[in-house]
């Protein structure tokens, strides 16, 4: 299958780019970084306004109905401007709520979701939650069993900064049993989906910033872009961020068709995407020298953002078994 986005998927990309690119999203992650949320709940705010998360809310809840591959373009672009919180998780939420239904909460909590009013965090497979102290709520998976948090313990450091995970505490039962379990795993498959878009943003954004830099740095009086050894780098990075798209646009395709396979191609992509987008930034580390390990340069937040989100629900170990188990 030969994935191409249309016209009007590009533009939708195109403009979510130009809006990030003029909000300032290193100062907004710093700020997140140090527990002020007001400059990216602000952020959160234009995003909604720009229909992203009303992109996995039914209509009759407010949204646009479920867009998988637009959500893909998406969160490439979220991705690819390091913007900070919830994002996955938050939809993610918003798929699990919209299969649970009315009685868990979905008609008041959808709306919201895709107005941008609620941030929401989910976990499931892990004790923590992503930015559970600056969401609205958190959902908690457990078995088949899905509960609403009601407080959550202290914010646990982490590589990426911008990341703030805690654990969820006590809280009440939304919904349980084998439809629950079946709809939670749905929201995971979605979390990973939109995890190796955003390794992939992330992972071209790192790729285009050390290439403009080995241009400008020079030794013995060239540029170290003229390398052979810088070239053959870049190169090996690039090959991996190509062979990652269009693994995660057929993903994304499957996951919109229902597809028997969606699994374990969101699993396929998640591995390829987080290799790509880690390979980016140890590439984008080494060839940018000493500069790379300076927290103050804004680089850092892109570098330091990419393991995470490699091992963000669900490390390549376990994709690949998911992988290996559906072939």
């Amino acid at each position: 299958m030969r994935f191409l986005p249309t016209d009007e998927q590009r533009e939708f990309a195109r403009t979510l780019d130009g809006m990030l690119a003029a909000s300032g999203t290193a100062a907004v992650a710093r700020a997140w970084a140090r527990g002020d949320t007001a400059p990216g709940r602000a952020l959160w705010a234009r995003i909604a306004a720009a229909g992203v998360f009303g992109l996995a809310v039914p209509h009759k809840q407010g949204g646009m109905g479920w867009l998988p591959v637009e959500l893909a373009l998406a969160f490439q672009e979220l991705g690819r401007h390091a913007v900070p919180g919830p994002l996955v998780e938050t939809v993610a939420a918003a798929v699990l709520w919209d299969r649970l239904g009315e009685d868990a909460g979905a008609g008041e909590w959808l709306p919201r979701i895709a107005s941008g009013d609620a941030v929401v965090s989910l976990c499931a497979g892990t004790p923590y939650a992503l930015d559970a102290a600056a969401a609205d709520t958190v959902l908690a998976v457990q078995g088949d069993t899905v509960r609403r948090a009601a407080t959550h313990g202290p914010v646990q450091p982490c590589l990426d900064p911008a990341r703030r995970p805690a654990r969820p505490r006590g809280g009440s039962v939304l919904a349980g049993g084998p439809a629950a379990g079946a709809a939670a795993a749905h929201a995971v498959d979605v979390a990973r989906l939109l995890t190796a878009a955003q390794s992939l943003g992330l992972g071209r954004a790192l790729l285009a910033e050390t290439v403009a830099y080995v241009k400008q740095r020079t030794q013995f009086g060239v540029p170290i872009g003229s390398f052979q050894a810088v070239k053959h780098r870049l190169a090996d990075t690039l090959v991996g961020l190509e062979f990652a798209q269009p693994l995660v646009h057929a993903a994304a395709l499957a996951v919109a068709t229902d597809a028997p396979s969606a699994r374990r191609e969101v699993a396929a992509a998640k591995v390829a995407a987080g290799e790509a987008g880690y390979a980016a930034a140890r590439t984008a580390l080494q060839l940018h020298g000493a500069l790379g390990y300076t927290e103050e340069l804004d680089l850092s937040l892109w570098i330091r953002k990419a393991r995470p989100l490699r091992d963000a629900w669900g490390t390549p170990s376990e994709c690949r078994a998911l992988v290996l188990a559906d072939a």
